[in-house]
């Protein structure tokens, strides 16, 4: 007999993308820079709006930012910006769509620097998940060390609660409450 899988309370279970998200990618540690880089162009999009809003333009944003090919997005001009503007699939912010461009010319400066993105991120706790219930916080000493780091580099839309939510998404941390069949899977997949 097949019970029904318990998730984290905020998953809109009307959602059918929202659960898939849930259920197969949040909070899962992820290693491939590609995934990682995605994962940081939509979280800045989501500053001021929910994360739910982001993931149903998430097929947009993809065909959008040519499938968030670093290399062309790094070399987006101001005609690809403008592009970008008037497209109704995505988020249309001036100053996100500028800072996606930035943030990617800094991301990939950051995978020179270290050797990956992958490398640089989970460098700050030492490859180890943090388990951190959803409802304790949306911030954190280690979101405002990793924020202030990159902003340092010259990243914009990466202010500690975006930068939570993004640890969050790639499975640094483990936020999934213990009301959810998830929550422990966490342990398994660190490395």
């Amino acid at each position: 007999m097949n019970r029904e899988i318990r998730r984290c309370q905020w998953v809109n279970l009307k959602n059918p993308i929202y659960i898939q998200y849930h259920d197969t990618e949040w909070g899962v540690p992820e290693h491939d820079d590609q995934k990682l880089y995605e994962l940081l162009l939509l979280e800045s999009f989501q500053a001021g709006l929910s994360w739910e809003c982001v993931l149903n333009k998430r097929e947009n944003f993809r065909a959008a930012y040519d499938d968030f090919d670093i290399e062309k997005v790094c070399n987006y001009d101001e005609a690809k910006c403008a592009e970008l503007l008037n497209d109704p699939g995505i988020i249309r912010n001036r100053l996100k769509v500028k800072a996606s461009v930035t943030n990617s010319r800094i991301f990939r400066e950051i995978q020179r620097k270290f050797g990956s993105f992958d490398a640089y991120i989970w460098g700050f706790t030492d490859g180890k998940v943090v388990f951190e219930d959803y409802s304790i916080r949306t911030t954190s000493p280690l979101s405002d060390q990793i924020s202030k780091d990159l902003k340092k580099r010259g990243m914009t839309f990466v202010g500690s609660t975006v930068i939570y939510s993004y640890l969050q998404a790639i499975g640094i941390i483990n936020g999934h409450g213990k009301e959810c069949d998830h929550y422990m899977e966490g342990i398994t997949h660190e490395r």
